[in-house]
């Protein structure tokens, strides 16, 4: 990475050694590095000098990382790296929920850190994909507007989510196991599945006229999920429903977040 195209990341945790330890990592592997130690400094920072990615500690003072992640997304969709406690899973499931791209347990190496980071960032800056709109199950996706929308309007999905869908749209009818996902959208081989169990889990939220009742994108017990609206599936809503197309990533977001958390692949009850 040349000195000229160094992309910019914003570290913010209040506890100086884990930032000192995460810059020197961060530098080292090519990236600029700014710092913060609480969320409203994050907050201006974020501001002033836009980063390209943050990786961000949860258990902030004062202002916690939750609501650091929803006013960065509020404001525009910067990528976001959260930082959590080992065995907090109900945070770390918060964290995606509100539109984290990925989390790092602490303690954590900080060579997977820099992996993790590296990971979303080149996911970020894909190209678009080139070629026609895709469409299903009433859907309409331009891969290269990244632009997604439906009877009731447009659709508002994160980076993630706008991937997840385009994935689907252009298997329709293919099972796809959690694995599989993760390392076709996401391009990990490695993480926590519940990632993707989260994102499915919103992403009904957004196109299904019932996600507890999902018609397109349906669980495949012992597998995974499968898109069942197919390029000329019959649309799932009527024209006279209605949606608040501002809403942003933080809705949907409810105490009971766990619920969801044992995978819907895996075949267990």
């Amino acid at each position: 990475m040349s000195a000229t195209h160094r992309q910019r990341v914003l570290v913010v945790d209040d506890d100086p050694t884990v930032t000192e330890v995460v810059t020197g990592y961060l530098d080292r592997a090519g990236y600029t590095v700014e710092r913060a130690q609480d969320g409203p400094s994050a907050l201006a920072r974020a501001a002033h000098h836009p980063p390209d990615l943050v990786v961000l500690d949860l258990m902030l003072p004062g202002m916690d990382g939750l609501e650091v992640c929803r006013r960065l997304r509020a404001r525009r969709s910067v990528p976001v790296v959260m930082l959590t406690a080992r065995g907090d899973e109900e945070d770390r499931i918060l964290g995606l929920e509100v539109g984290a791209d990925d989390y790092v347990t602490k303690p954590f190496s900080p060579r997977e850190l820099v992996l993790r980071v590296t990971s979303v960032l080149r996911r970020a800056g894909t190209a678009p994909a080139s070629g026609p709109q895709l469409r299903g199950g009433g859907i309409v996706l331009d891969p290269v507007a990244r632009t997604a929308r439906d009877m009731r309007g447009p659709l508002s999905l994160t980076l993630r989510e706008f991937d997840l869908l385009a994935h689907l749209l252009r298997h329709p009818g293919r099972a796809f196991s959690r694995e599989e996902l993760m390392s076709q959208v996401w391009g990990w081989d490695f993480g926590d599945l519940s990632t993707v169990t989260v994102h499915v889990r919103r992403l009904r939220h957004k196109v299904e006229a019932d996600a507890a009742h999902p018609r397109l994108i349906t669980t495949v017990w012992g597998v995974g999920y499968r898109f069942d609206g197919g390029p000329e599936g019959t649309p799932d809503v009527t024209p006279d429903m209605t949606r608040d197309v501002t809403r942003d990533v933080t809705r949907d977001v409810t105490p009971d977040v766990t619920r969801d958390v044992t995978p819907e692949g895996d075949g267990r009850p």
